[in-house]
Parts: structure tokens; C-alpha cells; sequence
């Protein structure tokens, strides 16, 4: 699904290097590095704060221990999506709130977020699926009327821009109060272990956020906010500073594998290629509203598992996100849910397949995963 040593080999003259500086400085744990990749975040984003962390779910929840929600306020957040997003709400003891997604773009729909705001709502955590952005300007106008925190999860479109209605442009994961993203590494901008960030324009929960990823310790051992044991490694921040010039070019190569891609299976009825929303029509060469972290597909009146098959059988990998809701998890269930309030993602997890998607990426090898697919349709 991705090729990381492809992506290492073009940059190893950079990465190695930096990782040995690291090591010989022996500043292993909030080193030079750490701060330098923060800077060059903070500026990459167009954002005042980047506070560093150990990784993508600790990114989440500090972002909502830093906000001071309390157990029992409710938090909307999508059914479709990797547990994570659910479960720092769980720890919390927060009490999550799923709704359903739209069926084009995979993210929050704005009228099941509507329909499941009560007095107990404090939050929404819109996640941008895929490598696009949910529609944050009607989340925005919604957080606004109820008072509601928004939290960003950013895990998946990193670099991603989302267009007001207006032309604006603003980068994912610094349009609500807070955004979190993950450095796992098979990300668009991606580590060689676990990485984590929080990202805010908010000066006081920027300084409380700092202290709680540092034991709540804003002068050693002295201990002001309940914190946590989540910092970035030097040499993890090391690669990062090594890729983030790379990342628009990353997100260019992964926009024109898609395109490529939709070429190959435009006019295929039972095949729905990825639509790409937020005030855009198509992928086009300037597009950068999708940054595509996976290429999924939707799939129509075929058996998707057997095709799942039938590309393991070629020797083609590729990924179910996600086979089964949250709210059908067991650690998640909750007698409050009604299917019928699911509908679009009850069908999504029968239909959506991704394919490989990464920097790498081959015409001959888009050619063969596509062929591959429509003989397999054709039968």
C-alpha cells in the first residue's frame, strides 16, 4: 500500500545524516530537532502554535484535556473512522456521540450533526477522512450558535487546504480550535517510528497543552496541570524536518496517481471513484483541497470481498477502511444508537476498498492494478 523505502532512498543523503547528528549530540528526547521541526510546522501551516507529540491518539486527547472537557459532556464525532477518534473520548470518560457521513466524500454530514447536538454537546471532532476536509465552514457556523469546541482530526490530510466559499484558503487541522494530526508512518508526512501533533491559534490553550504533553510540568518538577508523558524523539523529528520540504510534491505525486487512476476507470458503472469536495469539481493539475492519503473506492453490485481476493490472489494489496462502524465495535456499542440513524455508513463498509496509494506510484503499476480490476468486473 505504500513504498517507504522508495521514499527513504530518494531522501537518505538528508535523513541519515540528521539522524547521526542527533545521535551524537545524544539529545535524544526534546532536542534541537524537536523545536526546529516545530518552527517549521508552525510556518508550513500558516499557524501560531505546533506543540509536538508522541503520536496521533495522544495528539486527540490532549487536545481535549487541554480544552478542560469533564466526563459526561458529549462529543460528536463520525462513525466512520479509526478507532482512535472514538477512543480518547472513551478515556476521557467523555460520552461520544457517532453520526453518520455523507456518502460522496466520506466526511461528517452536516444535518446528522445538526440532529445530534443536546445541551450536553461540548464538542466536534470532524475528521478528515481520506485527505480531505469535512465542510468546516458550516462546522465552524454550528460550533459558533451552540458554543461547541471544535476539534480537528487531522491524521489523514495533512497539507491539505480547504476553500472557503469566499476563495479563502486555510490549511487542514488550523480552522477549529484546535487541530491534532499523526507522523505514523505511512502518512502523507510520515516518521520512522510513531510522531504526533497538536496545532492551535490559541495562545492560553497552546501554553496549557505544552504543559500537559510534559507531565504538567512547565518547570521541572513543578507540576501546575495534570498531564502526560507524550513527546516527540529528536530522531523522529529529524525525519520529519527531512520530508516536510518534500510534502507539497508528496501530495502533487499522490493528486496526479489519482487522476490517473479515475482515467482508468472512468465510465465503469459499477465503479464510484473518489469525489473531491470542498468547493472543488475534479482533481485537477492545481487542485489541492485532497491530498489523497488512501485512493478508496465504492463498488456496485459486485462482491467487494471477492475482489479483495482476486487482487491478493495478483498480488495487489489493498485495504478495507473500514469493515465494520464504531458503533457496532463492542467497546463501543451503546443502546442510544439506532441503525436506521447509520444508513450511508452501514453501506459504506461494504463498499469501499482502497488501492495503493503512495509517492512511488508507477504508471505500469496504476496500469496493472486497474486492468486487473476491470477484468476482474468483466468477468
Amino acid at each position: 500500500m505504500v513504498d517507504l523505502k522508495g521514499q527513504y532512498n530518494d531522501i537518505k543523503d538528508v535523513v541519515n545524516p540528521s539522524i547521526q547528528e542527533v545521535i551524537e549530540t545524544t539529545a535524544f528526547v526534546n532536542g534541537p530537532q524537536v523545536h526546529k521541526f516545530q518552527s517549521n510546522l508552525e510556518q508550513y501551516l500558516g499557524v501560531k502554535h505546533v506543540i509536538p507529540c508522541a503520536n496521533g491518539t495522544d495528539a486527540l486527547q490532549i487536545a481535549m484535556m487541554g480544552l478542560g472537557l469533564k466526563p459526561g459532556d458529549e462529543v460528536i464525532t463520525v462513525d466512520f473512522t479509526f478507532a482512535a477518534t472514538v477512543e480518547v473520548i472513551a478515556l476521557l470518560q467523555l460520552t461520544p456521540v457517532l453520526v453518520d457521513v455523507n456518502e460522496d466524500d466520506f466526511n461528517i454530514n452536516i444535518e446528522a450533526l445538526k440532529n445530534a447536538i443536546t445541551p450536553k454537546t461540548r464538542a466536534i471532532v470532524p475528521v478528515h477522512l481520506f485527505g480531505q476536509c469535512a465542510n468546516m465552514e458550516a462546522v465552524m457556523e454550528i460550533a459558533e450558535a451552540h458554543n461547541l469546541f471544535v476539534i480537528e482530526d487531522n491524521a489523514q490530510a495533512i497539507g491539505a487546504n480547504y476553500t472557503y466559499s469566499n476563495g479563502k484558503k486555510v490549511k487542514a487541522g488550523t480552522i477549529g480550535n484546535v487541530g491534532a494530526t499523526s507522523f505514523f508512518p505511512s502518512k502523507n508526512l510520515g516518521c520512522y517510528g510513531d510522531g504526533g501533533a497538536i496545532f492551535t491559534n490559541d495562545d492560553a490553550l497552546a501554553h496549557t497543552i505544552r504543559g500537559i504533553v510534559n507531565h504538567g510540568m512547565y518547570e521541572r518538577y513543578h507540576h501546575d496541570v495534570v498531564g502526560v508523558n507524550s513527546r516527540l524523539d529528536s530522531i523522529q523529528a529529524a525525519v520529519l524536518n527531512a520530508k516536510l520540504p518534500h510534502l507539497d510534491n508528496y501530495n502533487k505525486s499522490r493528486q496526479a496517481s489519482a487522476r490517473k487512476y479515475n482515467k482508468a476507470f472512468k465510465g465503469i458503472a459499477s465503479i464510484v471513484t473518489p469525489k473531491v469536495s470542498n468547493n472543488c469539481s475534479e482533481i485537477c493539475d492545481t487542485c489541492d483541497c485532497h491530498v489523497f492519503h488512501q485512493y478508496t473506492l465504492r463498488v456496485k453490485g459486485i462482491d467487494r470481498d471477492a475482489l479483495v481476493k482476486h487482487l491478493q490472489a495478483n498480488d495487489i494489496p489493498c485495504g478495507v477502511y473500514y469493515p465494520i462502524p464504531l458503533h457496532k465495535q463492542k467497546a463501543y456499542s451503546d443502546a442510544r444508537y439506532n441503525e436506521a440513524d447509520f444508513g450511508v455508513t452501514n453501506q459504506l463498509v461494504k463498499d469501499v476498498i482502497s488501492l495503493p496509494m503512495h509517492t512511488e506510484l508507477e504508471d505500469d503499476q496504476i496500469e496493472f492494478i486497474t486492468s486487473t480490476i476491470i477484468k476482474f468486473i468483466n468477468g
